[in-house]
């Protein structure tokens, strides 16, 4: 065979691996990549209410983040707000960084609205193309995720959880590195394992439509 041959078979050998490549992580990347703690977070982006801003996890690059997944209309998303709220207000000042991502297929006065009713003082954006579901391989509303200073994953909860309770804050002050304060107030807290389901979660089947 001619070295000319030698290369053609070679080319096309390179070119099915790649196609092959491409169609695993196509088709079978939740798998073959899992978003899970210990895992690198994945890149989203979303933009401000009323901006053609955008915001993604470099904006929070080296800094402790929370980033919520939610909708206005998850019932379980509204009850936990105030204690996301809460956690913020007490470590914010040490660095905590705390992102609402929005995935409503409403306009942005709805969801500025929903920030305002409950007195929202952290970044909540809007991410309309719905990326972030499948980017975090969301599977229920409200969807949390801890991330260290090193963009890891060190939390991710399914669900309605108390983020102002002893636990999360004990959490999120090891990862500031500050002492630990006792919660204000909190609702019952939902467990405290690093990867696990509240009792309270909107699920949705591909194909259900958003309300």
């Amino acid at each position: 065979m001619s070295t000319r041959g030698q290369w053609t078979i070679v080319l096309v050998v390179v070119a099915l691996l790649g196609l092959a490549g491409w169609a695993a992580v196509h088709f079978y990347g939740d798998e073959i990549f899992p978003v899970e703690v210990g895992s690198a977070a994945p890149q989203f982006q979303a933009h401000r209410l009323h901006s053609t801003q955008q915001v993604s996890l470099d904006t929070y690059k080296g800094q402790v983040l929370l980033i919520n997944v939610w909708a206005t209309w998850c019932g379980p998303c509204r009850i936990e707000m105030p204690s996301i709220e809460a956690l913020y207000r007490t470590y914010g000042p040490a660095g905590l960084k705390v992102v609402a991502v929005s995935i409503d297929d409403v306009g942005d006065d709805r969801i500025e609205d929903f920030a305002k009713e409950f007195g929202l003082t952290f970044d909540v954006v809007h991410d309309s193309s719905f990326n972030i579901e499948k980017d975090y391989q969301v599977t229920g509303y409200p969807s949390t995720f801890v991330v260290d200073k090193n963009g890891v994953i060190r939390k991710k909860w399914i669900g309605q959880a108390d983020w102002n309770s002893g636990y999360n804050r004990a959490l999120v002050a090891s990862l500031l590195g500050v002492h630990p304060t006792q919660p204000v107030a909190t609702m019952d807290t939902l467990g405290s394992s690093s990867s696990s389901s509240g009792a309270n979660v909107v699920r949705r089947r591909a194909g259900t439509a958003r309300r």
